[in-house]
């Protein structure tokens, strides 16, 4: 391997002297307008350092004489587009409920705001659609556990249910399972009997009257006689054929078993009182309010 600048006798072009296996290195700089735009880099990348936020310091960070950021753009320009509604939207607080569902201009407004507040805070978990999943009502149909009117669509979503919040839904199944208040064999039968109150096929040796019995001493005093539920107690209905977490077998042994307590947030104070007046129409609107 030589180690001095010569020129190739193929090529004619200068190498660097070096050769491996018989494979010379060029010796081609670098083109003058792209050092020239390296350079332009640096000095950019300098400049931009010191105009913009861009070194986190050990409790913040360097805020650049411009003093931007992308936080308080945001803010502004959600500042500005309140002002653009506030107008419509300040008509809309002051409105009923009733008077929005009469009234096809505030209805429409209603529907448009609530939509996108839904899809921001209630879809992961009620689905894009509000079709819901298991342990996530589907707000598409008429069956719900707290009521579907306007007025109880919109309690439920301002306090929640078990949120902690001192006028949120409370209610809660018992264990039966877990506390030992049925045996296992009895949780069975109960689970047999359940599914028949909505039609469905139950165990070969299912006993009805054992069902019944078990069913009237443990569950009516929430889910009524014919287990139609309680709005009031968020005891759902059972004869419907629609199920929070599944109408098999396996899954209501599970439920009676354990309980169930989902756990839904109360709204109020996380979003404004029009808001919530404007996802409540919403969600009525879906096809299930009452």
């Amino acid at each position: 391997m030589s180690e001095h600048n010569e020129i190739d006798r193929v090529s004619g072009r200068s190498t660097t002297g070096h050769e491996w296996d018989g494979i010379k290195e060029l010796n081609t700089p670098l083109p003058r307008w792209w050092v020239l735009t390296f350079y332009a880099t640096i000095i950019w990348a300098i400049g931009y350092w010191v105009v913009y936020p861009a070194w986190p310091l050990v409790s913040g960070y360097t805020t650049g004489l411009f003093q931007y950021s992308t936080r308080a753009s945001v803010t502004t320009d959600l500042a500005d587009l309140e002002k653009l509604r506030g107008e419509k939207m300040a008509v809309l607080g002051n409105a009923s409920l009733a008077v929005i569902e009469k009234d096809p201009a505030l209805l429409a407004l209603a529907r448009a705001r609530g939509k996108t507040v839904f899809a921001d805070n209630c879809a992961p978990c009620h689905g894009s659609g509000g079709a819901g999943a298991k342990g996530y009502p589907n707000l598409n149909d008429d069956d719900w556990l707290w009521g579907g009117s306007l007025d109880q669509i919109m309690q439920t979503i301002q306090f929640g249910a078990r949120s902690g919040h001192a006028k949120t839904h409370e209610g809660q199944m018992l264990a039966f399972g877990r506390d030992g208040i049925l045996k296992k064999e009895e949780i069975v039968t109960v689970a047999n009997y359940v599914r028949s109150l909505s039609g469905l096929s139950t165990a070969p040796k299912f006993d009805a009257a054992a069902g019944m019995k078990l069913f009237t001493e443990n569950c009516t005093s929430c889910h009524g006689d014919n287990g139609k539920g309680n709005p009031e107690l968020g005891a759902p209905n059972l004869a419907d054929h629609i199920w929070l977490y599944g109408s098999d077998e396996e899954t209501l042994v599970e439920t009676i078993a354990n309980g169930r307590a989902g756990v839904m947030p109360a709204w109020v104070g996380r979003l404004d009182p029009v808001t919530v007046k404007a996802l409540a129409v919403y969600v009525h609107s879906l096809g299930g309010g009452k």
